[in-house]
């Protein structure tokens, strides 16, 4: 028997579950990871988004603590990989694993598994970039609601660059000191970066509603995006048009 080869999804919030809730992309990205799932293994990792922002400001406002807080932000993350699950017809894991090691045992027997927060403090791309290490996924793949890696904060720098390709090491110089309070937003956390480069991990980043990109990337074709590779492992990749 060949074994499957295994990749890990960081789908973030903000495409999972906006203020309105999109079944139709949800069932669109479901699409996409259920036909990955023919030939390995699917690990989904699913972000709080709104929701867990607009509950961590109420309760902060109501006085609880950074560490109530992270709790609050994982319950979060953890209802909407359900919301993942419903779209997957059966096929994912009926249930959201709370840890890694529950996760890997679903996972001996179902093709895709969904799941969110795990530990306080971790946001959704360093669970999912842990979860990979584990788990020996050859790949993570990032599902944002921006269109890869910028030079700078492209909502707030009209002059940043999209980056069609940078090392782990390069990663970590642009991802920089971001805050580590609960429900903080970012396009790859400090922590995800770091482990991206222990573990050697290829990594694409890439704007979740873009359907045609998301299998691109899943099918390991170009995509519009950015591709962060394994330190002195850049291939020279150019912008990839439209």
């Amino acid at each position: 028997m060949v074994a499957r080869g295994r990749v890990a999804v960081s789908l973030g919030g903000s495409i999972a579950a906006p203020d309105d809730l999109d079944t139709r992309l949800l069932r669109g990205i479901a699409k996409e990871l259920l036909a990955a799932s023919a030939t390995r293994d699917v690990l989904v990792v699913v972000g709080g988004g709104r929701l867990s922002r607009r509950y961590i400001a109420a309760c902060r406002e109501l006085g609880a603590d950074e560490g109530f807080l992270d709790w609050v932000g994982i319950d979060s993350t953890r209802l909407n990989a359900r919301l993942v699950i419903a779209a997957m017809g059966g096929v994912a894991y009926h249930d959201v694993p709370r840890t890694f090691e529950e996760a890997l045992v679903a996972v001996r027997s179902f093709p895709i598994v969904v799941m969110g927060g795990t530990h306080p403090g971790h946001t959704t791309d360093a669970v999912t970039t842990m979860l990979a290490e584990v788990a020996r996924a050859q790949e993570v793949i990032i599902l944002t609601n921006v269109d890869g890696v910028y030079t700078a904060d492209p909502r707030t720098h009209p002059d940043a660059r999209q980056l069609p390709e940078v090392t782990a090491a390069r990663l970590i110089e642009i991802v920089g000191p971001q805050s580590a309070d609960a429900g903080s937003p970012g396009v790859v956390d400090p922590m995800a970066a770091r482990i991206i480069q222990r573990a050697r991990i290829v990594t694409k980043v890439l704007d979740g509603r873009d359907l045609r990109g998301v299998r691109a990337a899943l099918g390991g074709k170009p995509f519009k995006g950015t591709l962060v590779v394994p330190d002195q492992a850049a291939t020279g990749r150019r912008p990839k048009k439209g």
